[in-house]
């Protein structure tokens, strides 16, 4: 296991993402020069690296087949931890969407073989950092597989500036790449991401795909907006980071799928106890302060019941789920079928279905 919380993890981070499209093309033509040696030529090595690079292309192909809507766990925790932070990739009608790319989560992308070459969206749901800092990294790393255009960035007023932040700083080095690689290769127009403010409502509809924005409580925060994805059939909702509301109860009526962010509450108040005891003051107050905009464990169970969704699954989780303590805390009052969300799972929702199949697509 990777330690990205230590001064290599910008490195660390940015070999996984950036290289990562390169070292599949290198992957492709080595594939592709052993197929043409006969048999004989090739020793058991090759042959089993040639099998191991089919199976990974082939499996990342399927991840995008139009017969089922997708949604993959690239995030699942809050930034009072390591590990990766808020993110959920939406796979549907052969397009990749993500909603929130918080820090760490990239990587984890990677790790799931995603093929970031069809990412066409990705849908903010605010702008604390731990939903945003990855931006910069995905958006590269999709240029470099292979994105046909910019990367089209919603959320609600004040994305602009944020896209323009992150364009702007990593204006260098797409210059550079192109310069290094050539403009058929990593064209300039398509480097820089576009924003697109939204407001409540329906944002996005192509292919039988539509996505809805729904306004939730994260106050002082605003704007703050959850998102739900429909496709043929099949939906799923994410929350982003509330309160339970009726809006977002109205929002997730009848879905098949609800990730929603969530807090032990009893483990944060006993955090900001002993903090106060011990220090740092700072982190005490902290802890005190985000009491008051994170949804606890029995909300969002009380959410899902009237929402009548069909599968509850805590993600975004405060504080992070690290050791079986905290994760029995997020389990208490879960009804039956509810899940806590892990890093790499992947829900399946087969197309004009009811099921929901699962799977991790990695481990860590």
């Amino acid at each position: 296991m990777i330690d990205r919380s230590g001064p290599e993890a910008p490195r660390v981070l940015f070999s996984a993402l950036c290289c990562r499209a390169m070292v599949l093309a290198l992957s492709l033509l080595f594939v592709a020069a052993l197929a043409a040696l006969p048999a004989s030529a090739q020793n058991p090595q090759q042959r089993m690296l040639q099998q191991q690079f089919e199976a990974q292309a082939a499996a990342s192909r399927a991840l995008v087949d139009p017969g089922a809507l997708r949604v993959f766990v690239c995030g699942s925790a809050s930034p009072l931890g390591a590990q990766p932070e808020a993110c959920v990739a939406v796979i549907a009608g052969g397009r990749i969407f993500l909603v929130d790319i918080g820090g760490g989560t990239g990587a984890n992308l990677a790790l799931g073989g995603i093929p970031l070459e069809h990412l066409r969206g990705v849908f903010l749901t605010h702008f604390h950092s731990d939903h945003i800092s990855g931006l910069g990294d995905v958006n590269l790393a999709s240029w470099v597989a292979g994105r046909s255009d910019a990367l089209t960035v919603y959320g609600g007023g004040g994305v602009e500036r944020v896209v323009a932040g992150f364009n702007e700083a990593y204006a260098l080095d797409r210059r550079y790449r192109t310069e290094h690689h050539g403009a058929e290769m990593l064209p300039p127009a398509t480097g820089p991401m576009q924003a697109k403010a939204v407001e409540p409502g329906v944002v996005l509809e192509h292919d039988g795909v539509k996505v809805t924005a729904f306004e939730v409580d994260h106050d002082p925060i605003a704007p703050a907006l959850g998102y739900r994805f429909d496709y043929r059939g099949r939906s799923v909702v994410v929350s982003g980071d509330t309160v339970k509301t009726d809006g977002l109860i109205a929002a997730a009526k009848g879905a098949d799928l609800l990730l929603h962010d969530a807090m032990a509450l009893p483990v944060v108040q006993l955090l900001a106890a002993a903090r106060a005891e011990t220090g740092p003051p700072r982190l005490a107050k902290l802890l005190q302060d985000i009491q008051t905009y994170h949804a606890p464990v029995a909300d969002v169970v009380a959410a899902a019941e009237a929402a009548q969704v069909r599968k509850l699954v805590l993600y975004h989780l405060v504080p992070a789920a690290v050791n079986p303590m905290v994760q029995a805390a997020f389990r208490q009052g879960l009804p039956e079928g509810a899940e806590i969300a892990a890093d790499g799972q992947l829900y399946e929702l087969p197309a004009d279905s009811e099921a929901i199949e699962m799977r991790l697509l990695f481990e860590r």
